[in-house]
């Protein structure tokens, strides 16, 4: 099982760069302590906006980094923002990959190709 959260921050246009700084600034949650990913992504729809996505080994180690220091950091970011942070904690328990689409796509050439003609 894998333990997924998403931070959207909706940043005041004027305080963009401060806070990109702010988190470029960050280290990153260290893989030893159950980080397996941490990707800071911009929205192409609307630039003020910063999503946080980081993946945990357990609930346990994203509890722990949701009372580190560096949790507070970001949390301190607040008063340069549009809106109140918006924190998802997903729990995934089954992931799929590529094999997932083509057996699929195996699926629906095939019912396509027995169609009668015509229909």
């Amino acid at each position: 099982m894998t333990i997924i959260i998403r931070t959207i921050m909706n940043v005041l246009p004027e305080k963009q760069k401060e806070v990109l700084q702010t988190l470029l600034s960050l280290p990153q949650p260290p893989s030893n302590k159950g980080c397996l990913s941490y990707d800071i992504l911009g929205d192409i729809e609307n630039t003020n906006v910063i999503n946080l996505i980081s993946e945990w080994q357990t609930r346990r180690q994203l509890d722990r980094h949701l009372s580190s220091d560096r949790f507070s950091v970001l949390l301190g970011t607040r008063s340069l923002l549009c809106e109140p942070l918006d924190i998802q904690i997903l729990t995934v328990s089954d992931v799929e990959g590529m094999e997932a689409v083509n057996a699929l796509r195996k699926k629906e050439t095939i019912r396509c190709t027995f169609m009668p003609a015509g229909s």
